[in-house]
């Protein structure tokens, strides 16, 4: 009956509160009378003037006060006001006309004053009836509703109470705060508990979520907090933080999961500002790889230092698309309004590289393109090398070519002793840069303008081939013709010899990073929700972690830090277990892992294996004699290096086992070149596959 009274037509809703209100006029009338002569009542023949004009004179005020517009289930303090101020506006005219309109032998002069008062009461006592109603007996059962306590009880715990109590999602327990002043004491009727007593609630309670609603609270306070609530079978969340909460981005009642610095275990690295504006401020900057996981936070942080222009060169459209309207949004927000420039391009591409960079002749080049994911790599080793070395090489040479000042590669620990060949590639690039920075005067003689493809072998579709494709670096037929030195290339740079102390390379290699693409944190998440099982390669699987943002920020400011083939750390505390990790992430989703302990328990954890590639723990320096830097939590490591015509002879070598994908050949190239690295047996696709077809 409330459904079909209450939420299927609006028009007959408001008649039925109208009808509902004129009974209320009459009423309060009859109660005043009453009261005056200390007697009921009734109404009579001569009264019949004054029971008539109250409701004529009451509804008209209320529609013109807007009552009936609002939706009484919802009506709060601002509606009882307007209310209060309808029937003050009633009660003037009302008890005008009584007084010296009306006959006091019919109604006495009194009741003027005495039936506003009464019809003030009765009006506002069925609308909170009617909230009542829905609040409390509405189309959700009680019992489904989670029962939440909200741990801070200032005014942002206050706010989303006062949220909740509005949706109906949850069952307000009540609240928990350190505040002597407040605990024992009440906040609308809920009590408020002191922290020591929350695992006595929790069980009394049977409680199901805490909401941490202290936005202010230090790193070092909230992971005290988020210890001491792990060992409870409840789902931990947290409203919004206060940025979030000032720019309009999010509300309190949009309840978040845990941040992934929550789950790090240590306080993220501080940045200096100096630091990070150093080499962007008033600059033009190139992103490659702008739409990935560090590409894009690294384009966040850059468009707030103030860059007169912003290059994103992305090879996914998709990618791009969605960085440069999300930078568009963000720059539309802050003064100077740096220039965005969104540019398809691939990193191997030396022609569309030396098209961008010869165009806008960028200060600064952050180098964030990679592929980046280990078992992918080793089952596709030759595009990982493609991508990974020849286009962190082919992107060098451009910014060589054109006298950029500075140039930073992003770089990974698992470049350190490498056991895959995603890690080997990404120690080879740091290599190559290493070389360039060593060297006086280099050339590039051997190596196409792909990067990848060299000197034509026999193939079984080069009569497929069109050398006139080559130019773009994509062709497969016969090497082009490199420009001699006193001839300009198609980009109209100087070709043949070079002095790379023009450009100063710089290294930044750190660990994992949460919340990335790929990072185990939304996968364990994921698994999560799906009810498990969470998959683990290995039991004792330790890793180093870091956020999106502090990796962003170390980019930034270690590339400010170079001076010329330096490799950059960040001190990154302890490293992290991951299946602590994962039994972290279902504690604190208030669930409990299932195993021979506790066999009914809620999600299993699940040991694979470890994947080709994988190794147990990481590594952030080959050698053992970091320096310290301007920044306390960053170190700097010169390591060994080839010179650039020993390094520029084994790359030659290696572009020749590519294009024949001589997996074996390359295995053994970079054996000799990646010092420590431990190959692990051969899982390129395309060979496996050959082998199954000679075997069948």
């Amino acid at each position: 009956m409330q459904s079909r009274i209450f939420n299927r037509y609006t028009l007959p809703r408001q008649f039925l509160a109208m009808g509902v209100d004129v009974l209320c006029a009459w009423l309060a009338l009859f109660l005043a009378i009453s009261l005056r002569e200390d007697r009921w009542i009734l109404p009579h023949a001569d009264q019949t003037v004054t029971y008539l004009l109250a409701p004529m004179l009451a509804i008209p005020i209320m529609v013109k006060f807007g009552l009936y517009r609002a939706i009484f289930r919802y009506t709060g303090f601002s509606a009882m006001v307007t209310t209060m101020q309808a029937i003050a506006v009633y009660g003037v005219i009302f008890c005008c006309y009584v007084v010296f309109v009306g006959n006091p032998t019919h109604v006495p002069r009194s009741v003027g004053a005495l039936q506003p008062i009464l019809f003030l009461l009765l009006i506002g006592g069925n609308r909170a009836f009617i909230r009542g109603l829905f609040m409390y007996t509405g189309s959700q059962d009680m019992r489904q509703r989670g029962r939440l306590l909200i741990y801070g009880a200032g005014q942002t715990g206050i706010q989303t109470a006062a949220a909740i109590h509005s949706t109906r999602n949850y069952t307000l327990i009540g609240f928990v705060d350190n505040d002597p002043a407040k605990i024992g004491r009440s906040i609308n009727g809920v009590e408020v508990w002191a922290p020591q007593h929350l695992p006595q609630v929790v069980r009394d309670s049977d409680v199901s979520d805490v909401l941490l609603a202290i936005p202010r609270l230090t790193r070092p306070e909230r992971n005290a907090i988020i210890q001491s609530l792990q060992g409870l079978a409840v789902h931990v969340r947290s409203v919004p933080s206060m940025d979030e909460l000032a720019s309009g981005q999010a509300a309190v009642q949009q309840f978040q999961e845990l941040d992934v610095e929550d789950l790090l275990g240590r306080d993220p690295v501080p940045p200096r500002a100096e630091l990070i504006a150093r080499d962007i401020q008033q600059r033009v900057v190139l992103v490659t790889g702008a739409g990935g996981s560090i590409g894009s936070e690294l384009c966040r942080q850059i468009v707030r230092q103030g860059p007169t222009t912003l290059l994103l060169v992305e090879h996914s459209e998709f990618a791009l698309y969605r960085i440069y309207h999300e930078l568009q949004a963000l720059v539309a927000t802050l003064p100077g309004n740096p220039a965005l420039v969104p540019l398809l391009g691939d990193v191997r591409d030396l022609h569309r590289m030396r098209q961008i960079i010869g165009t806008w002749h960028p200060a600064t080049v952050y180098h964030a393109a990679a592929y980046k994911h280990v078992p992918m790599v080793e089952h596709n080793p030759v595009q990982g090398l493609a991508n990974n070395v020849f286009g962190t090489l082919t992107v060098a040479r451009a910014a060589l070519e054109a006298g950029v000042p500075e140039f930073v590669l992003i770089s990974t620990d698992k470049a350190v002793r490498p056991t895959n060949v995603m890690g080997a590639s990404k120690r080879l690039a740091e290599l190559c840069l290493q070389a360039l920075a060593d060297s006086t005067e280099v050339a590039f003689a051997g190596l196409d303008a792909a990067g990848v493809w060299g000197t034509e072998t026999a193939h079984p579709t080069a009569s497929l081939r069109h050398p006139a494709l080559d130019a773009a670096g994509y062709g497969t037929g016969a090497t082009p013709t490199l420009p001699q030195a006193s001839a300009p290339s198609a980009a109209g740079v100087a070709a043949g010899t070079f002095s790379p102390r023009k450009t100063c390379f710089t290294m930044v290699r750190f660990g994992n990073v949460l919340g990335s693409s790929g990072s185990v944190v939304p996968l364990f998440r994921q698994q999560i929700a799906n009810g498990g099982p969470i998959t683990l390669t290995h039991a004792d699987v330790t890793r180093y972690f870091m956020t999106i943002p502090e990796a962003a920020q170390l980019v930034l400011q270690a590339g400010a830090m170079g001076t010329g083939g330096d490799v950059f750390v960040l001190d990154m505390g302890e490293p992290v277990q991951i299946a602590q990790l994962a039994r972290q992430m279902v504690a604190l989703s208030g669930l409990t892992v299932r195993d021979a302990q506790n066999p009914g328990g809620d999600i299993a954890i699940r040991v694979t294996g470890l994947r080709p590639g994988e190794k147990l723990y990481e590594e952030l320096l080959i050698g053992d004699n970091p320096q310290p830097t301007e920044h306390p939590r960053i170190m700097k490591a010169h390591e060994q290096l080839l010179p650039w015509p020993q390094l520029q002879e084994r790359l030659v070598e290696l572009q020749g086992l590519m294009q024949a994908n001589n997996v074996d050949g390359i295995t053994r190239v970079l054996l000799q070149l990646v010092s420590g690295f431990r190959a692990g047996p051969v899982v390129d696709h395309i060979l496996l596959q050959q082998k199954s077809t000679i075997v069948q």
